[in-house]
């Protein structure tokens, strides 16, 4: 089976890199420290603090995993300014029918983060975004229910 490379853009290819670094160094470290404490007060056969302290420890080494996975395959989204067409790496001003403005950039799925404007090109927005052009009308099916956007500008 092949494996899919993981989409990012520079920065979010950065901010990967610095969350595994982090979780190597101050996670790792973290996590023994926390071992160690809960080991220090006795018996641990018991102890809800060394479990909690094992189960930091396994999320720490999950999400180490999980990182260096996701980076052995990377294929860099460049963020290209005056297209006409939506694509990875454009950023979308949109409006709803309600008149509120929103500016998203599309990403690979590693990288989303709605909060902050980053929406993954396999979401239902993303994908409906998708190929599409300024002005165009697109419908999206979302968990609030149908909503209608209309694409502003493409940058």
């Amino acid at each position: 089976m092949a494996v899919t490379p993981t989409l990012l853009t520079r920065e979010g290819l950065r901010k990967l890199q610095e969350e595994l670094e982090q979780l190597r160094t101050e996670g790792r470290r973290k996590a023994a420290q926390r071992i160690r404490e809960a080991k220090s007060h006795g018996d641990v056969r018991e102890s809800g603090e060394y479990e909690d302290a094992k189960e930091f420890q396994a999320f720490v080494e999950g999400r180490i995993r999980e990182l260096e996975l996701l980076l052995a395959d990377v294929q860099l989204i460049e963020e290209v300014e005056g297209t006409e067409v939506v694509h990875l790496g454009s950023r979308v001003r949109v409006r709803d029918d309600d008149g509120y403005e929103e500016v998203w950039t599309l990403v690979g799925s590693a990288e989303a983060d709605p909060r902050n404007g980053r929406i993954s090109n396999e979401s239902p927005v993303g994908q409906a975004l998708l190929g599409r052009r300024a002005g165009d009308r697109v419908e999206v099916q979302t968990p609030a229910g149908l909503t209608r956007l209309t694409i502003l500008e493409i940058a």
